[in-house]
């Protein structure tokens, strides 16, 4: 099983957005949103939420993921 992080820190800090701003923006639960950011590495997540987000940033999902280790 394969674990990765989500990149939406990063992207956030691009845009000049807040945490809570990606999870208005995306429509997805902020208290998620803030759980992806903290978690240094992730093996599930919701793909609904994953792919809301990355919508909001304006990129795929394979953008936003990173695999930290297979």
């Amino acid at each position: 099983m394969g674990y990765f992080r989500l990149r939406i820190r990063e992207l956030a800090q691009q845009k000049g957005w807040t945490l809570k701003e990606v999870a208005d923006r995306s429509g997805v639960n902020y208290n998620t949103v803030k759980s992806y950011v903290q978690r240094d590495v992730l093996n599930t997540v919701d793909l609904s939420a994953v792919y809301k987000i990355a919508r909001t940033f304006d990129v795929t999902i394979e953008d936003l993921m990173e695999l930290v280790e297979e």
